[in-house]
């Protein structure tokens, strides 16, 4: 048996792909999912492709969960696992004042607290044994910031400057801290945050209609990546005798954040601003075609196949 990786979220996305991916490739996968029903649906996935993987259900933002569920797993793998991906994410697509503060706390309990939690959990095992990895999946979000994702991209780059902080703070230990980026990709994550957007804005009617175009955006998954590309992103960083600090997983992340650093902000405003829906002249025409219907706000055609 290879060594021992545990991966968190891996109950669809990103995280389905890499534990089969790294099951295939010959590691000790245990993998999580947030319930004991989604975990017994990965174990059949890996069995249907002949793979062995372990599944625990586990509750990331349930600290007594979490301690339980990695003691657990150091007894399995004699000491702790030799590398964890921190994958497990949630997303609130939603003008930043219109997100309330428990959805937004949600947001950065899953999306930051939850990875330091874990590795506090498994650095002293990596640093007895004087090797260790922990891969930290955010997104190009965590360097480029979106209009109406901005309480994600928040906790995309909180992760970020924290696993640069780990890498740093270990890296004479034998342990590696790891960024791996993603771009847009087609994942449950897009559906839940087009199904998020349907709800309208409690603060303003103009956002309501970005809403619903975004949405609509969302669900056009042909334009976005497949989730074994950054799947095989977290491969590369886990084989490399010497990993990279970071990995882009994707040409879209590649070019979203070099033009983003290179472009001067009132031309990348504006094209995300274009993007979402927020330009000045895309609000004058959905104010005025939600005043012909006499619905405030509904400027787009719902897809109703999602």
């Amino acid at each position: 048996m290879g060594r021992s990786v545990v991966v968190t979220g891996a109950g669809s996305g990103i995280g389905l792909a890499t534990a089969l991916r790294l099951a295939g490739a010959g590691y000790e996968v245990i993998a999580t999912a947030r319930s004991t029903e989604k975990a017994e649906k990965l174990a059949a996935r890996a069995e249907e492709r002949g793979l062995h993987l372990q599944t625990l259900a586990l509750e990331l933002t349930d600290a007594d969960a979490c301690h339980a569920v990695f003691a657990e797993i150091a007894e399995r793998t004699g000491g702790g696992p030799w590398a964890v991906v921190n994958n497990a994410g949630v997303v609130t697509p939603r003008a930043v004042e219109d997100v309330t503060e428990a959805d937004a706390r949600r947001v950065m309990d899953v999306n930051v607290h939850a990875p330091a939690r874990i590795a506090r959990l498994v650095l002293p095992g990596m640093r007895s044994r004087g090797e260790g990895r922990i891969v930290n999946v955010t997104s190009m979000g965590g360097r480029v910031s979106l209009p109406l994702n901005g309480w994600y991209c928040a906790s995309k780059s909180a992760l970020r400057a924290l696993t640069d902080a780990l890498r740093m703070e270990n890296a004479a230990l034998g342990v590696h801290a790891i960024l791996v980026e993603p771009g847009f990709h087609t994942t449950a994550l897009l559906e839940h945050a087009a199904e998020a957007l349907h709800e309208p804005s409690t603060v303003c009617e103009q956002f309501t209609a970005s809403y619903r175009a975004t949405a609509v955006a969302l669900r056009s998954t042909g334009r976005y990546a497949s989730p074994d590309v950054a799947a095989a992103a977290i491969l590369r960083a886990l084989r490399a005798p010497r990993p990279k600090a970071c990995y882009r997983a994707g040409t879209a992340a590649r070019l979203s954040v070099a033009s983003n650093a290179l472009l001067p902000t009132v031309m990348t405003d504006r094209t995300k601003k274009s993007l979402a829906g927020l330009a000045p002249s895309h609000l004058g025409l959905r104010r005025r075609l939600a005043g012909m219907a006499g619905l405030p706000g509904l400027s787009v055609p719902q897809r109703t196949d999602g």
